[in-house]
């Protein structure tokens, strides 16, 4: 079962302003929200006491109460899994201490990336990707290591791709796309100016724009028509970037299987590539 803070997370998009409001400050505070009454909270954004209670009851809680011990519990679980090893651990519990932490940490990561991206998401994405004439794909930097392995994935599957990581050069090679064609558009952030304008080109040519950013609003992701989004949140810096990575190649596996499974021949076409490719890895 999903953490209070994870249900917060994936169902922001569906809330009101007034949710968003809420649900920012305890996703930013979540550590002070035991020092709080709904009253405070309410004061705090200048909001009603009845729109907190609301918003605890959509979440499926009874009231601020339950909603603040469930938060308070979350908070306590991360506190104690991040935490020190005690005096008397010896090196290797701590090392397993460290390693099942990061593995129930990314676990979260995907669960709540999971959660953002209902089934018909994917498929709809899936959808755009199978029937395109071309697939277009760029990402910059660190995101282009996931945009340049979801390609060769494609292309396995006999779905043609053009890959490029500079923005110029992808403006060049979309002069060939066309209606129903797709672009996928890898930024983790999603703020680079350049990857909007070649995405506002792009739907120029009547094509169709994947993004695949944070869950956040980003000026990337109103420009796509479909938007697919990754959830992964942790104070420590060297943490973070490890929870996005693993969320985010979980959600393109996922992908990778609808299309994989959905069609009988993008499937053959896997097993035959990867037939002829095996004789070429062998020493």
């Amino acid at each position: 079962m999903p953490s209070a803070l994870v249900k917060i997370r994936s169902q922001r998009d569906q809330m009101s302003a007034i949710e968003r409001r809420i649900a920012d400050f305890v996703l930013e505070n979540a550590q002070l929200l035991r020092d709080y009454s709904s009253q405070q909270l309410a004061n705090a954004l200048g909001i009603s006491q009845s729109s907190v209670v609301k918003f605890c009851q959509k979440l499926g809680f009874k009231g601020y109460p339950d909603l603040k011990f469930a938060i308070s519990e979350a908070v306590l679980r991360a506190e104690n899994g991040n935490g020190e090893p005690a005096a008397e651990e010896v090196p290797q519990d701590r090392k397993s201490t460290l390693a099942s932490t990061l593995w129930r940490r990314k676990s979260e990561a995907e669960e709540a990336t999971r959660l953002i991206n209902p089934p018909e998401a994917i498929e709809q994405a899936a959808g755009a990707i199978a029937t395109a004439g071309k697939v277009f794909i760029i990402g910059l930097g660190e995101d282009d290591i996931h945009a340049r392995a979801f390609g060769l994935k494609l292309s396995l599957l006999g779905i043609p791709t053009v890959h490029n990581f500079d923005p110029a050069h992808m403006t060049a090679s979309l002069s060939s796309a066309g209606p129903g064609d797709v672009l996928l558009v890898f930024s983790e952030h999603g703020k680079q100016p350049a990857l909007c304008q070649v995405c506002r080109y792009f739907r120029d040519q009547r094509g169709r724009v994947i993004t695949v950013t944070r869950h956040t609003s980003n000026a990337l992701r109103a420009n796509a028509d479909l938007a697919l989004l990754v959830s992964a949140h942790d104070e420590r810096a060297h943490i973070e970037p490890l929870l996005y990575h693993s969320a985010l190649q979980h959600l393109l596996d996922g992908l990778f299987v609808v299309l994989c499974e959905s069609d009988p021949d993008r499937h053959a076409n896997l097993l035959a590539n990867l037939e002829r490719i095996q004789p070429l890895l062998e020493p």
